[in-house]
Parts: structure tokens; C-alpha cells; sequence
């Protein structure tokens, strides 16, 4: 089947999608965010996972649940500094629709009553736990009155399912799905859980409910019940402040459809399908749980309970490793980074078994077609989720025998975050946006558009979808492709590149992106109620830029592969290429085999280090005056931060200080450690008047205090004309009328001169008045001299 590569105009993008447009909002309330379930204070209160963490935590990093949840996104997803800079937005665009994101990025806010306001401002502490352990052990599955969801199963009959029809019978509206958010939550404190034979400290429910994959469809199936769809199949506006005519996710406008993939994928089956790589102790998985809580062996509390091989990880894993580090710095009193960082390699693993990729090639007249297979291996679209700029692309760079690079596409900058929108260039998301007749509704323009919570359309989606596709099955979910193709029972996409008859081989990357530079930009640039998209940006650009992992890598040689050492390892793959080196031994791991690296017990020194020039021998080297060799040459050094390199005191450890005055000293209690000079920054230290212009440093009593500043050298009445104590304006006004128009002056006993003769020099003349004026507003003072007490 020929499918249509994905060639967008990026032009028509960035004016359709992310061109900022200020608009009124639309006259949304809380009830247009209505849904059914259990409502604010309708399910006690939550109990902190402190108190979990008494037996659950603290005893096996591999098996136990604590440390697991505090390093998934499940366990931050209230401290997520993205979700709230998406809710900023939302709250712009539709009031009260920061309800629909609280209730399931924080429960315990929710069922407490701090999900208003809708901003978030009201979440505390214990809200900020995210998807909490009390939460999900409380959740009870949505069932009409009367009707057994597991009537098969005799220990849930005869224990829970009472319990849970008490409750339910509590609640106005049982939802009728287990989707966005509507979720019922006991008011009974004992913990649901999969297993009949527990022995806890604590009371307990039997509930085969949390097994089933039906329970993360809770939040994991999200639609927007302020449209409700037409017999045209479009997404129309309810009337405002009215709840959804229905609650079914099939009559409102999707934005995340993961749980309804996987319903539709052959996953969702008695067998499932062959993965290990997800299982842990299952070969097949078949609910969302067997991936992303894995079975593994060990026990479920400290309180040496059996030892169990089914016991689900609670880990939570998806595929976001840009989040976690921004988390450990804004809330470094509330995390456990080392849980954080595990979360981080799990994710991680995760986005590498998540596809697979297949090379070949075929040649033509004048070029190598080159065939790129990416096959999606999980159980939903690839990628799947909340479409928050997360995308996956194909990166391709072929080189010629002298391993120049001569084609690239997908080419993407660090740096700059720009991901290169070249002729061939193959990305995997999705594009919502608004459509033509919404938009004098929403008073946005039509098209793709970020504005998540105002969007009534999919103008584009290419993403893989899983074993087990049909169009027909995806499209009564509300997930089909648009603007792409797939044949039903296609769960992999091919792409084609043209690459010059030169090459000698193509390098081909899969990578995938938690979130794009353009969807960052629109969060910080769009929000004008409060700084948490700026907020977001800065994280964003301080922690890499949500730099993509790479999935898959693999190399296609289109003739014989070179080796010009001839060791029987092609130069593409020698660490040595020049060098015969078949052991490929390299024992600094530097990528340089010991063959050809003049120092291979230090991974820094290697045929392609660079040396910086030293001149001024402070061991900080010239980034502009460089050598590329193995060996050290004389005079440089590894380090490249010198900014001045014909001064020895000047470099990164160069201490400045603040001059405050001006006068040339700096003050020692107020600096900087950098190589370069800041505004206002001297050397020269200490100033011994800080705030005081005095460039000669005089200091007549060698006390340390310079005698522009030294209080202790004043006469204590000197200046004091009115006798108060203190020098201030009025003192001024008196001095002016003994020197100017014949006022009274005060002569002291205590001390030698007057009290206009300020300087103490048997003159009271203008030079007392400036002194004056000096010590009332300058913080200065008159000479030490014959008024030293």
C-alpha cells in the first residue's frame, strides 16, 4: 500500500498553531465541567501516603510500592510544572475547566474540595502527592445499582460487593464509564486490592476491580464534555453553563484516547500478546497493569508478608524523562530524588522497547532508496497521551567512505531545541485544532491550535497505531488516522529517503520528545493570567530542553562496508580505524581503542582531545587558542574557561566586590566567584566605607573604619545645634542661619570648639556646612581631628 509521507508547511504551522491571539474567554462555568462519580466530599478524607509508607516502603527499592510511586509521574503528576502551565491556559480560554484537570492530576484536591478555585491555588501538600496511594485503594468500579460486576468471582460476591453497593447508593450519579475522571472513591477507609489472602494491620477489600485495565481508563480516557457530537459526526458547543446532555466519552470531543487504543488492540485479549520486555515475571501481557505494573517477585510490606511472583510494580512507568528533574528542584523538601532518577531509567527502558526498527535499502539510477520500518510494540498509539508537543520522529543521516556526512533528515539542534522541518522528514503526532465554524464562537482563528480545552477538531494524525487496528474499530473510539493511512491490521509505518549514490551508509534514529520547543513557547507566550508558563520555560530551558531520547539506532551499509586497517571491524564500528585492533579493547570506554589512544585509562585524553593554550599558567586555559592531539602539549591545559589568559589572577575563580560607591573598593561581604567583571564589580577590596565615596581609603585612627565613615572620630555634640542628640534637618537649618543671617551658635564645655565649627578648625565656614550635609544624607562624617574624644 503507498501511503502519503507527512510533508507539512511549516509556515501555515507556526501561523495556525502557535501565533499568540488574545480572545475573550468563552463564558464557561463549573457546571459545563460537571461529571458524574463521586463529588467533593463525598469520600472521606484521604489519608497522607506518609502513613502508607510506615509498612510500604523503606525495605526493597526493587519490589516495594513506596519508592516505585514517588519516582513515576503518577506520584508528581500534582507537582508537574507542565500541567500547570496547560491549566493556566485552559483556565484563559474556558473558566472552571481546571476543574476537569484537578480531578484527576489530584484526587485527594478534588474529593476534598480544593479544586476551586480551578486555577490550582488551593491544592496543599498533601494534594501535590499526585495520584495518591488512599485514592486508587478506595476506588470502587462505576456499576448500576444492583448489578455485579464480577458475579463470577465468589470472595468479591460475598465480601465487597455489599460494601460497594452501600456506597454507591450514597452517590446522585454512578458514572457509566470508567473514563475522564469520573471516578467513585469510598468513603469506608479500607484498602481495595487484588488479593483475597491478605493479612493486613489494616482493614481491607477484596477487589478484582484493580486488575482491571478498566480502572486506569479512569483518567486515561479524557474528553471534553463541553461538545457534544452531531449526526454529522461534528463536535458541537452545549448550551454554557448546562451539564453535558451525556456522559459518554463517545459524544464529547477527545483529547486522549490511550485506554480505548488498547480496547481496540489485540492486547485486550484472553491470550495478549508476547512482550517480556514489559511483563517482568509474564511472557503475554494483556491489561494496561501487565506493562506498567510489572509482575515481579517479592512482598507487598515490611511486615514479612509471603513472598509473592505476581506482585505489580508500582511504577507507573511511561515514557517521560524531561519532567522529573524540574520536579527535584522546585520541591526539593518533598521528593525523593534517588526515586526520581530510578523513575527516569525506567522511563527510559520503556521508550526503548516501545518500537522496533527495520533498515533496508534497494538501488536506483543515481541514489540508494532507503526503506525505514518503525514498528510500534505497545498497546495503544505510538505515541500516545495528551498531545502536549510529546512527538516522535525519524532521524537519518547518511555518510560517504570518508565519513563525511552528505544527507540528513530529521536533524535536530540541542542547542536551539529546533527540530529541522526538511522536505523528508517523517514526525509522529497528533494536531487538534479549531474548526471553521467554532471559531467565531471561541474568538480564535480556525485551524491547528494549541488551545487544548477550546478544540473541536483533528486536522492531522499519523501516530502508529497498535496490533490488532482496524479503521473502523478506531474510528467508533474517535481515534482514527487523519491525514494518513494505515491498513486495517497495520500496526507499523514505512518511510522512504532518496539518499545520494555517494553514501556508504545510513545512521537512523527513532526519537521521541516529551514535550516540543513550539508548545513551550505557546505556554510561556499565551498566558497572561499568572507566571507558571514562564515558569515552565524557564525549567524547560535550564533542565536540556526536554531533550529527545532515542528509542532505536541502527546502520545500513549500502555496498561492502570499509576497513582500512583490515581487523575485520568496518571503520564505521572500529574504535580504532587506522589501528589493526580486532579485540576492540578500550578500557576508558572513551570510543578510542587502546590501539590508537596514547592514554586509554583516562576517557578525557584521546587522538581527538582538545588542549587550550595556558599562558598565564593559572592552569585555566584560552577556549580561542586550541591543539587536537593525544598528548599534552607544553603550555595548555584540558580546561577552556579562562577569559583572560595574560592574567594569572584573572579566571573562573576570580572573586569580585560590589562598589557601591563607586570609588574604586569593593565591599567584602558582597560578591561574585566568575572569570569576567560584573556591572558595579571591582578587584580591589576591602572598602573600609562602604556606601561612601572615599577612592583614598583614608583612615586616621587605624581602626579599619575610613575617616569619611568613622562615626567614633565625631565630637558627640558636634553639629548638633538644637541639642537632640541626633543630626538631622533641623540641625541643617540652624548651621545655615549662624553662617548666613547671624543665628545663635552652641558652644559645648565638652568640647573645644562651637558646634557649627564642624571640622574642628576654628572656622565655621561653608566647608562645615557641606560636612554637615555629608554626614545627614551621605551616612558621612567631619575629620577626626581635634574632636576625637
Amino acid at each position: 500500500m503507498t501511503k502519503r509521507v507527512f510533508f507539512f508547511a511549516f509556515a501555515a504551522l507556526v501561523i495556525g498553531v502557535f501565533g499568540v491571539v488574545n480572545a475573550d474567554p468563552v463564558p464557561t462555568t463549573l457546571e459545563d465541567f460537571f461529571l458524574p462519580g463521586s463529588q467533593p466530599n463525598e469520600s472521606g478524607q484521604l489519608q497522607t501516603p506518609d502513613k502508607c509508607d510506615n509498612c510500604h516502603g523503606d525495605y526493597d527499592v526493587n519490589a516495594e510500592p513506596v519508592f516505585n510511586w514517588r519516582g513515576s509521574m503518577m506520584g508528581q503528576a500534582a507537582r508537574d510544572p507542565l500541567f500547570y502551565a496547560c491549566m493556566a491556559i485552559a483556565e484563559q480560554d474556558a473558566p472552571g475547566s481546571g476543574d476537569l484537570c484537578i480531578r484527576c492530576h489530584s484526587p485527594a484536591g478534588w474529593l476534598e474540595g480544593r479544586s476551586v478555585p480551578t486555577d490550582g491555588s488551593a491544592l496543599n501538600a498533601n494534594d501535590r502527592e499526585g495520584v495518591q496511594c488512599d485514592f486508587c485503594h478506595k476506588m470502587v468500579k462505576p456499576t448500576p445499582l444492583g448489578v455485579n460486576p464480577y458475579p463470577g468471582d465468589s470472595i468479591y460476591t460475598a465480601d465487597t460487593y455489599p460494601q460497594d453497593q452501600l456506597y454507591l447508593a450514597t452517590i446522585d450519579s454512578i458514572p457509566g464509564h470508567s473514563a475522564n475522571g469520573m471516578y467513585v472513591a469510598d468513603e469506608d477507609n479500607g484498602k481495595r486490592g487484588p488479593y483475597s489472602d491478605a493479612d493486613a494491620n489494616h482493614q481491607f477489600w477484596y477487589s478484582p476491580f484493580h486488575p482491571d485495565a478498566n480502572l486506569c481508563g479512569t483518567c486515561h480516557d479524557v474528553s471534553n464534555p463541553v461538545y457534544t457530537v452531531d449526526a454529522n459526526g461534528k463536535y458541537q458547543p452545549n448550551t454554557f453553563d448546562e451539564r453535558a446532555p451525556d456522559f459518554s466519552p463517545q459524544s464529547m470531543f477527545p483529547i486522549e484516547r490511550t485506554f480505548s487504543e488498547w480496547l481496540m488492540s489485540d492486547y485486550n485479549s484472553a491470550s495478549g500478546v508476547y512482550a517480556p520486555q514489559f511483563g517482568g515475571n509474564k511472557d503475554y501481557v494483556a491489561s494496561c497493569q501487565d506493562c506498567h505494573m510489572r509482575d515481579v517477585t517479592g512482598q507487598g510490606c515490611n511486615k514479612n508478608p509471603p513472598v509473592r511472583d505476581d506482585l505489580p510494580l508500582h511504577d507507573f512507568t511511561g515514557g517521560n524523562t524531561t519532567i522529573p528533574p524540574m520536579i527535584a528542584q522546585q520541591y526539593p523538601g518533598e521528593i525523593d530524588p534517588v526515586a526520581l532518577d530510578s523513575g527516569i531509567a525506567r522511563a527510559t527502558y520503556m521508550l526503548q522497547n516501545a518500537a522496533t526498527m527495520d533498515l533496508s535499502a534497494s538501488v536506483e539510477s543515481s541514489s540508494y532508496e532507503l526503506y525505514v520500518r518503525v514498528t510500534n510494540e505497545t498497546g495503544h498509539k505510538l505515541p500516545s497521551g495528551y498531545p502536549e508537543g510529546r512527538r516522535i520522529w525519524i532521524n537519518v543521516k547518511a555518510y560517504d567512505t570518508s565519513n563525511n556526512l552528505i544527507y540528513e533528515s530529521g536533524a535536530y539542534d540541542s542547542a536551539t531545541a529546533v527540530l529541522t522541518q526538511d522536505a523528508d522528514v517523517k514526525v509522529y503526532e497528533i494536531h487538534p485544532g479549531i474548526s471553521q465554524t467554532l471559531s467565531s464562537v471561541v474568538n480564535f482563528p480556525p485551524g491547528e491550535s494549541f488551545h487544548f480545552v477550546l478544540n473541536d477538531s483533528i486536522y492531522f494524525d499519523n501516530r502508529i497505531p497498535p496490533r490488532g487496528f482496524t479503521n473502523a474499530n478506531f474510528e467508533t473510539i474517535q481515534s482514527p488516522p487523519v491525514g494518513y493511512s494505515y491498513a486495517d491490521g497495520e500496526y507499523w509505518d514505512d518511510t522512504e529517503y532518496d539518499i545520494p549514490d555517494s553514501a556508504e551508509r545510513a545512521e537512523v534514529t527513532l526519537y521521541y520528545q516529551t514535550t516540543s520547543k513550539e508548545y513551550v513557547e505557546f505556554l510561556r507566550d499565551e498566558n497572561t493570567t499568572n507566571t507558571a508558563g514562564q515558569d515552565f520555560y524557564d525549567l524547560w530551558a535550564a533542565f536540556g530542553k526536554s531533550a529527545p531520547v532515542a528509542m532505536e539506532t541502527d546502520t545500513l551499509y549500502f555496498g561492502e562496508p570499509t576497513d582500512t586497517d583490515g581487523d575485520g571491524i568496518v571503520d564505521a564500528e572500529d574504535n580504532c580505524p587506522n589501528d589493526f585492533n580486532p579485540d576492540q579493547i578500550d578500557d576508558d570506554s572513551d570510543g578510542y581503542g587502546a590501539a590508537c589512544d596514547c592514554n586509554d585509562a583516562d576517557s578525557t585524553i584521546n587522538p581527538e582531545t582538545v588542549w587550550y593554550a595556558d599562558a598565564d599558567g593559572d592552569t585555566y586555559g584560552d577556549p580561542t587558542t586550541t591543539l587536537t592531539q593525544c598528548e599534552m602539549p607544553s603550555g595548555y591545559v584540558l580546561d577552556s574557561t579562562d577569559c583572560n589568559d595574560a592574567d594569572s589572577t584573572i579566571n573562573p575563580e576570580t572573586v569580585w566586590y560590589y562598589d557601591l560607591d563607586e570609588d574604586g573598593w569593593g565591599d567584602p561581604d558582597s560578591t561574585v566567584v566568575q572569570c569576567e567583571g560584573a556591572d558595579g564589580f571591582v578587584r580591589q577590596h576591602p572598602d573600609n566605607c562602604v556606601g561612601v565615596f572615599n577612592p583614598d581609603q583614608a583612615d586616621s585612627n587605624g581602626d579599619g573604619i575610613g575617616d569619611a565613615c568613622d562615626t567614633d572620630c565625631l565630637c558627640a555634640f558636634q553639629g548638633d545645634l538644637d541639642g537632640n542628640g541626633a543630626l538631622d534637618a533641623i540641625d541643617l537649618n540652624l548651621m545655615i542661619e549662624v553662617l548666613f543671617f547671624n543665628g545663635s551658635d552652641v558652644c559645648d564645655p565638652t568640647c573645644p570648639n562651637c558646634r557649627s565649627d564642624v571640622t574642628c578648625d576654628d572656622v565655621s565656614d561653608s566647608t562645615d556646612l557641606n560636612y554637615l550635609i555629608t554626614a545627614i544624607f551621605f551616612n558621612g562624617a567631619p575629620p577626626c581631628d581635634p574632636c576625637a574624644p
